[in-house]
């Protein structure tokens, strides 16, 4: 059984969400959403990111992780900022010993609901069906998982295609 850490960064709101992995068999473990202090310095709110997230990988022990990439905004400085969150979360999953893994909103999308197109509430009511003992789950927690579950489905696949054909 492996254990998944899925993340889903921000600078006001990272969702993650922690699953476990036994052959093809999903099972929701923990999920959350880290809330910095918006009114706090930019240095102060990524270390305070940085904290709580590695409470959450000395919490649940995942022994892989996944990132949901850096979506382009129209503004530049929305798009920075987030960077700044997702860098922040990638150093600290990577500094906890995690080997991360990076997936595009649109491959998380269609992984979990069939279609890159997918809204928000989509994917929340897929992560719901495929983990049903998460019960009700927030927009970023729900991507969390859902980027937690996209690495376990190309992970499985990876495998599964390792082994039949070396």
């Amino acid at each position: 059984m492996i254990r998944i850490l899925g993340v889903d960064p921000g600078l006001r709101h990272t969702g993650w969400g922690v699953i476990a992995m036994d052959g093809p068999r999903l099972t929701w473990i923990a999920h959350g959403v880290i809330k910095p202090d918006t009114k706090a310095d930019m240095a102060d709110r990524l270390a305070d990111l940085c904290v709580q997230l590695r409470a959450v990988i000395e919490a649940h022990a995942p022994q892989e992780a996944a990132i949901e990439e850096t979506f382009v905004n129209i503004n530049p400085r929305s798009t920075l900022l987030l960077g700044q969150a997702r860098g922040a979360a990638m150093a600290t999953l990577a500094g906890a010993g995690l080997k991360v893994a990076e997936f595009a909103a649109t491959k998380v999308k269609q992984s979990v609901v069939g279609t890159g197109a997918a809204d928000k509430t989509q994917v929340a009511f897929m992560v719901r069906r495929l983990l049903p003992k998460a019960g009700e789950v927030s927009a970023d927690a729900a991507d969390a998982l859902a980027v937690a579950i996209t690495h376990a489905h190309l992970a499985g696949t990876a495998a599964a295609l390792h082994k039949s054909f070396p």
